[in-house]
């Protein structure tokens, strides 16, 4: 059997699937035949549901339809961006053992599940559909995360790929991903500095990279992981709330199905106010009508527009460029559609014409395929010799004894990257050192990510000052952060983790209930099958009975035609097999009738 790596982007809002063969890169349709899918997974009394089915049913489901999940992979509870979301899902997030927990009712039973699984099912719905694309197993991918997310995010996203049974061969940043689409679909020459805009669902990415003939270098990237459509949606959910209430004195905010509706109509209108100057809708089961002009919602969200645009400017500093050295600025993400959004990118660059040359929605996932194809065995010919070098997204360095932070890598160097420095010790005759691992770029621990720590022994007892302990940083091609501590009687490593990430016998312990929930679904949709199949046989036969030869024929088919939906009434949860014997009798019956 043929091994196939394919790329996928785990999207806030939408993910996409695409596989690079015969000389392209091409995105995978889903089962409906769109070709991006919903990051939505919901649980029922009797199955779960993921994409389009788990989206439909969100606002008669809304405590148990789950959206945004990545916003929580890699995080703690008490971060300030998650007590944010929180206040507007109307899903229940909790802690429990030091880890976010999604709480959920699924067949009845009250299910606490972890966000990773979540993100599990969705790339899962991928692998499926790729597989069924394909025509063969798929299990090596190249998955895409934000530029700017940090080591536990990444380690996150690598825990939710292994849950859904797929072997992570490399994640890579998503405006990366989109460089690499961007550049093997236009055709340039030379040297181009080019500056990918990614404004998705949830997050928001600015990279520059140099594109010299196949080899695309990194030169900055930075970002803001909690900013992106989501919140456009929220502002405008927030609006309509208030204007229900003064207009018809209605407060919705505590009818969760309601609210689950509003945000569809949101979402919506977003998107209507990218092409028209007006949006309007009636919120279903109400007389309630929301009408929203461009400029208002231009004006409501004016601040996150300008944070993003800021942003561009931070990056450039940072790659030592000035606006008229970039030679292209391309568009990615959904949220890079905004009218507003371009206008004020464009004006930044004095009036610059954007790229629009990949389409927004696709690019990540079309660069991740290249990228999947890059580590095959056998390199397509039309891809060889194409090099990409990326950067961490932020500084890296250990805690000193005045609580700041003495960098060891520094933001934005080139991946893969190890780097040492060395520490003295701060005690005579210390035989033992711990090491304090953070990321950011504030001078004090205190105000910076805390990643970890580790004690090292075997110190040689020497006044201080004079024994020395060298902190050895290396960051692999996925951007995982290892750390090594040297002395001259011990070295001690860790490979740095969340402390509120899985264990590696809960990933093992999630891979194995996800395999059983994917057995379920699979059970549950031969059900259907079979439940479908006989009832549309019941519908044919109820078409047939007139054209029997006699009035008795008619009427014994009827009765037994009766009897049957009775049944089928009575049965609805019936299982596969039942429903399947139930056709074959029918069958039976309707053959000795005729």
């Amino acid at each position: 059997m043929e091994k196939i790596a394919v790329g996928i982007d785990l999207g806030t809002t939408y993910s996409a699937v695409a596989v690079y063969r015969n000389g392209k890169s091409e995105i995978i349709q889903n089962d409906q035949g769109n070709r991006t899918t919903p990051s939505v997974v919901a649980f029922t009394s009797t199955q779960r549901l993921v994409g389009e089915a788990a989206a439909f049913q969100a606002a008669n489901n809304p405590e148990n339809t789950i959206y945004g999940v990545k916003r929580l992979m890699g995080r703690n509870m008490d971060d300030p961006a998650i007590q944010q979301d929180i206040k507007s899902w109307p899903f229940c997030v909790m802690q429990e053992n030091n880890m976010v927990k999604l709480d959920v009712k699924h067949k009845g039973e009250r299910k606490r599940l972890v966000p990773e699984q979540i993100s599990a099912a969705i790339l899962e719905k991928m692998k499926e559909t790729a597989e069924s694309f394909l025509g063969t197993e798929v299990k090596d991918v190249v998955v895409t995360c934000p530029a700017y997310f940090n080591n536990s995010q990444r380690q996150a996203t690598k825990d939710a790929a292994q849950i859904a049974g797929l072997n992570v061969l490399r994640m890579i940043n998503e405006p990366t991903a989109a460089a690499i689409a961007y550049g093997l679909n236009v055709n340039h020459t030379g040297r181009k500095n080019i500056l990918i805009f990614d404004f998705g669902g949830g997050t928001f990415d600015v990279t520059i990279l140099t594109i010299k003939d196949k080899d695309y270098k990194v030169r900055a990237t930075n970002g803001d992981t909690h900013l992106g459509g989501e919140d456009f949606d929220q502002r405008m959910v927030e609006h309509f709330v208030s204007e229900f209430k003064r207009k018809n004195n209605r407060d919705i905010s505590s009818d969760k199905g309601l609210m689950r509706n509003l945000k569809t109509h949101c979402e919506r209108a977003k998107k209507i106010l990218s092409v028209a100057t007006k949006a309007e809708f009636v919120l279903e089961g109400t007389d309630l009508v929301g009408s929203l002009s461009r400029a208002r919602f231009e004006d409501m969200n004016e601040d996150l527009f300008e944070k993003a645009i800021k942003l561009v400017g931070e990056t450039l500093r940072d790659a030592e460029m000035s606006k008229n050295e970039i030679d292209e600025v391309v568009l990615v993400g959904g949220s890079s559609r905004i009218p507003k959004i371009q206008e004020m990118l464009s004006e930044f660059f004095d009036g610059k014409a954007l790229s629009q040359k990949i389409n927004p929605d696709e690019a990540v996932a079309l660069g991740a395929a290249v990228q999947a194809a890059l580590l095959q065995e056998n390199v397509e010919k039309q891809l060889k010799g194409l090099k990409m070098c990326d950067v961490c997204p932020l500084s890296l360095g250990s805690e000193v004894r005045d609580g700041s932070v003495s960098v060891i890598i520094k933001r934005n160097s080139p991946i893969p990257i190890k780097s040492s420095k060395n520490f003295v010790t701060c005690h005579d005759y210390q035989e033992s050192a711990s090491v304090r691992i953070f990321e950011g770029e504030r001078l004090m621990s205190k105000d910076n990510n805390f990643l970890g720590e580790f004690t090292v022994s075997g110190i040689p007892p020497m006044l201080r000052g004079q024994a020395k302990i060298e902190n050895v940083y290396e960051i692999d091609e996925n951007g995982i952060l290892k750390v090594t501590a040297v002395t001259a009687g011990s070295s001690k490593s860790i490979t740095i983790t969340n402390k509120s990430r899985l264990s590696k016998d809960d990933a093992t312990r999630l891979a194995v209930e996800a395999a059983k929930f994917k057995e379920e679904d699979k059970m549950h949709e031969e059900r259907l099958k079979a439940y479908n199949s006989f009832e549309r046989y019941l519908y044919d036969i109820r078409r047939k009975i007139t054209s029997l030869a006699t009035e008795s024929k008619q009427k014994k088919a009827k009765g037994i035609v009766g009897d049957f939906s009775k049944w089928l009434e009575d049965h609805p949860l019936a299982s596969k097999e039942e429903f399947e014997k139930k056709e074959h009798d029918l069958r039976e019956y309707w053959h000795q009738i005729q």
